[in-house]
């Protein structure tokens, strides 16, 4: 990458196992990092789009559970207590930061149809118009299989493309995207630069990380053709500490980035 790098609109996707401890309690801490960074960039102009997970996680924390739940049934029901938790804190701590936050849960089904799509758009644009920070997550107390998205990294690909954003970043519980799993090969080197989404590239991604995740290195790369194919360039970082973000806004080298496909321009339309 260049230095000196603008970009007027961001979307962010940070984790489960980003958010939380391995007892599911929100990770207080990253969380301010991670909105004092957001509200600092939002303050220097651009126009910033959170995707978060955790609602699961925070709902087990707050009912006291000893295990994330495994039905459909009970993962929506503490979706729903956890997104009120999650909500709560985002506020108080944007609002510390001199700033708004607006809750929008999405649905695969609510995006594909040509009406939905245009005002799930016309929602962020106006949100965004308002100087708020749009906070996003999959509506996991009403969606089920046929209509989900799985995970909030493929989210976070189909938010990129409506709000037709210059970068996507998504901070992960890794470095970047591997030769193997380094967690099992210390031989395993990053790969800091993708051009182009191949084969290879997508051996090299394997399960989910943490067992407080959806997702793994395969739905971000997932995510990375989504994007990179709708003109958008793409990081995957460590979100260990969320000020990363600000080297990338820089312009200086961090975890693995996947270019944009300069054959086409930012995707307008339905998904």
């Amino acid at each position: 990458m260049e230095k000196s790098v603008k970009y007027k609109r961001i979307v962010v996707k940070v984790g489960s196992s980003t958010l939380t401890h391995d007892n599911n309690r929100l990770n207080l801490r990253r969380l301010e990092a991670l909105t004092r960074t957001l509200s600092e960039l939002k303050n220097s102009g651009c126009d910033v789009i959170l995707v978060s997970s955790a609602a699961i996680s925070a709902g087990t924390a707050k009912l006291g559970l000893s295990e994330r739940p495994r039905t459909t049934m009970e993962k929506q029901a503490v979706a729903a207590v956890g997104q009120t938790e999650l909500m709560k804190v985002y506020s108080h701590f944007f609002d510390m930061f001199g700033h708004s936050v607006g809750q929008i849960l999405l649905t695969r089904d609510e995006i594909e149809r040509k009406t939905a799509y245009e005002n799930a758009e016309n929602t962020f644009n106006t949100l965004l118009s308002m100087s708020c920070i749009p906070i996003v997550n999959e509506n996991d107390s009403m969606s089920y299989a046929e209509i989900e998205f799985g995970d909030n990294d493929t989210l976070s690909a189909y938010v990129a493309k409506i709000c037709r954003a210059d970068v996507l970043i998504i901070l992960s519980d890794i470095d970047g995207l591997y030769t193997d799993n380094p967690r099992e090969n210390p031989s395993a080197t990053l790969i800091p630069r993708v051009s182009e989404i191949t084969d290879k590239i997508r051996s090299f991604a394997g399960g989910a990380g943490t067992n407080r995740g959806t997702g793994g290195l395969a739905t971000k790369i997932k995510a990375a053709e989504l994007v990179t194919s709708a003109g958008i360039p793409m990081y995957i970082v460590n979100g260990e500490n969320p000020e990363i973000i600000y080297d990338i806004t820089d312009g200086k080298q961090c975890g693995t980035y996947f270019e944009a496909n300069s054959d086409n321009g930012k995707s307008t339309g339905v998904l």
